[in-house]
C-alpha cells in the first residue's frame, strides 16, 4: 500500500501531526544505520505555548472586590477607623476555554561521541506551526540560527504547501519556480557561504538527500520518498478520501494534474 501520487501526497498534510512524528522517527531510523562510529542519531524535543489565533495575552478579574474607606471616630480622645462592610462589584462575564496547551515538535540532532556528545548535523522536518506567525516559528528560527551559528549542518525538509518558506536567505535569491514547491536545503559547516536548495515539485519523487557529517566524513544518503511511504503504510493511510478537495486546496497546474492521476487510478 502507498499513496497514489509520486512524491508528496498533498492529503496528507492534513494529517501532519501523526506524519511529522513517524517521518522523524523513520528518519532517525535509516540515518542511523549508515553513521560511522561513534556518531548517533538523537531525536530531540522543543516545547512551547502556542496561543489561539487572535488570543491576547492580557488577563482581566471576573470579579472586583472592591473595599471603600471607613469613617473615622473619635472614643476617648483616640481616632478608631469604623470599617464598613467589604463590598463586591460584580462584572457581568463569561468564560471562554481557550485551551492552551504546551505543544512538543521533534528533531533530528546526529552527536558525536568521542567529542562529548558534540552536534554534528541537525535535520528539522517543518511543521505547520513553524511557517505560521507565533512562538512555534520564532522558537524555530531561533533555534535554527543558533545551531548555524555554532558549525552545525543544517538541513530542513519542508513537504507544506501551506504558510510561508522559512529559508535563511530572500525568497528572492531563487528561480520563480521554486516559489510554490516543497523545498529541502541543505547548509554546510564546511561551505558556509552556499546553501544547496533541493525543488520537488508535485508530480516529481521526492529526492535521496546527502546528510554532512564531521569534514572527514562521507555524507551519507536518506531517500525522503521511501520515509514518506513508510509513513503512509504504517499509518493506514488507505482510508483517505481523494474524491474531495485537499486540505488546503490545490490550485492551478498542481489541481489540474492532480485530478487528471486521482481519475486515471479510478479514486475519482
Amino acid at each position: 500500500m502507498r499513496t497514489p501520487f509520486p512524491g508528496m501526497d498533498p492529503y496528507l498534510e492534513q494529517h501532519w501531526g501523526d506524519i511529522h512524528q513517524a517521518f522523524i522517527t523513520y528518519f532517525r531510523d535509516a540515518l542511523q544505520s549508515q553513521l560511522p562510529g561513534q556518531l548517533r542519531a538523537r531525536m530531540e524535543e522543543r516545547v512551547y505555548i502556542e496561543h489561539p489565533e487572535g488570543f491576547r495575552r492580557e488577563y482581566y478579574p471576573d470579579v472586583r472586590v472592591i473595599e471603600r474607606p471607613g469613617r473615622s471616630l473619635t472614643a476617648g480622645g483616640v481616632a478608631v477607623a469604623e470599617p464598613e462592610p467589604a463590598q463586591t462589584a460584580v462584572v457581568d462575564h463569561f468564560v471562554i476555554d481557550i485551551r492552551i496547551e504546551p505543544r512538543t515538535e521533534c528533531y533530528i540532532e546526529v552527536i558525536d561521541l568521542r567529542s562529548g556528545h558534540r552536534v554534528i548535523t541537525t535535520v528539522e522536518v517543518i511543521s505547520p506551526t513553524n511557517k505560521r506567525p507565533g512562538e512555534g516559528r520564532r522558537l524555530y528560527v531561533e533555534k535554527r540560527n543558533d545551531m548555524i551559528r555554532a558549525g552545525v549542518n543544517t538541513v530542513e525538509i519542508d513537504l507544506l504547501r501551506e504558510g510561508e518558506q522559512l529559508l535563511p536567505v530572500s525568497p528572492d535569491q531563487l528561480p520563480p519556480d521554486y516559489a510554490r514547491a516543497s523545498l529541502v536545503w541543505i547548509w554546510r559547516a564546511t561551505d558556509t557561504e552556499r546553501l544547496t536548495v533541493y525543488r520537488v515539485p508535485l508530480p516529481a519523487r521526492l529526492p535521496v538527500i546527502p546528510i554532512p557529517l564531521r569534514p572527514d566524513d562521507a555524507d551519507v544518503t536518506v531517500d525522503l520518498q521511501a520515509i514518506l511511504d513508510q509513513c503512509y503504510r504504517n499509518g493506514g493511510y488507505d482510508d483517505i478520501d481523494y474524491r474531495r478537495p485537499a486540505s488546503p486546496p490545490l490550485d492551478g497546474p498542481d489541481a489540474a494534474w492532480a485530478d487528471d492521476l486521482l481519475r486515471e487510478r479510478g479514486l475519482r
